[in-house]
């Protein structure tokens, strides 16, 4: 049976291994003052990502090599038989989400996003605990490449200009229109790809939509578009948080383009689209 990629609380047992993926400056000092019990921490710039000097070459956020990876793992204490449940303060929107993607690629099966993040554990009563967790490293576990799908920048222009795939970049609308930037040099999007951004997997409250409405809601977006998918944000950060939805939903996992705007955008000689 799969397990779904969400889990709408933690059950704190030595059984289960618990990512605490907050990012920004403060990301290790936060969880050092206050994380969920039993969490270990994991960073977004050196664990799930190998930044490079040049972000027009893999963009801001490039997957490390799975080398890296299974050494991560193996400072983590991760064994093949662990079970994984990992969160963030952006309900998966932020490293959570990759860390999940990168989970699920490595070969892991058993790997769940909290739903609602640190915030829905504080309003669980979830037990929360401060300072550094002593675990034990594990065995390192060897892999060969990542199992998910991923696209290359030439791929996603090649299948743009065949027309043999949708690509969905899932950054804000105003950001996809070319009305400013925040992060990255240049404004707008790469030409053909849609525009559906990431925080519409969400409700009100900030807790992804049921899986039957997130189904309805793409099906409905993709009618009449390529059915192979390849998804991108700014850094390939964000891009997770939407591929996670589409397998809540039951769609199959669509391509992951890693180096995404942060990388089309730098690169000489691609054409940018703008909406304004």
């Amino acid at each position: 049976m799969k397990t779904s990629p969400f889990t709408k609380n933690i059950e704190i047992s030595e059984n289960i291994i618990i990512l605490d993926a907050r990012t920004g400056k403060e990301a290790k000092q936060n969880y050092l003052e206050k994380h969920i019990k039993g969490a270990r921490f994991i960073d977004l710039d050196t664990h799930l990502a190998e930044i490079g000097e040049n972000a027009a070459f893999g963009g801001r956020h490039p997957l490390p090599s799975v080398g890296k990876f299974a050494e991560t793992l193996s400072d983590l204490g991760i064994t093949e038989d662990s079970d994984i449940v990992v969160y963030d303060d952006k309900n998966g929107s932020n490293a959570a989400a990759r860390a999940w993607w990168m989970l699920k690629s490595f070969g892991f099966d058993k790997v769940q996003v909290l739903d609602g993040g640190i915030q829905a554990a504080e309003k669980n009563g979830i037990e929360f605990f401060s300072g550094e967790e002593t675990f034990e490293k594990a065995a390192l576990i060897k892999k060969d490449h990542w199992l998910l799908p991923v696209s290359g920048l030439e791929v996603v222009e090649n299948e743009l200009i065949n027309g043999n795939s949708t690509v969905i970049d899932v950054r804000d609308a105003y950001r996809y229109r070319g009305e400013s930037e925040p992060i990255d040099l240049v404004a707008g999007h790469i030409p053909g790809a849609i525009n559906i951004p990431f925080s519409e997997n969400l409700d009100e409250n900030g807790n992804f939509l049921d899986p039957e409405i997130l189904k309805e809601k793409y099906t409905k977006l993709l009618k009449d578009k390529p059915q192979h998918l390849i998804i991108h944000c700014g850094s390939g950060v964000t891009a997770c948080h939407t591929i996670l939805a589409l397998d809540y939903a039951g769609f199959p996992i669509p391509d992951l383009y890693v180096g995404s705007w942060s990388e089309w955008s730098r690169r000489e000689g691609k054409e940018v689209a703008k909406e304004i």
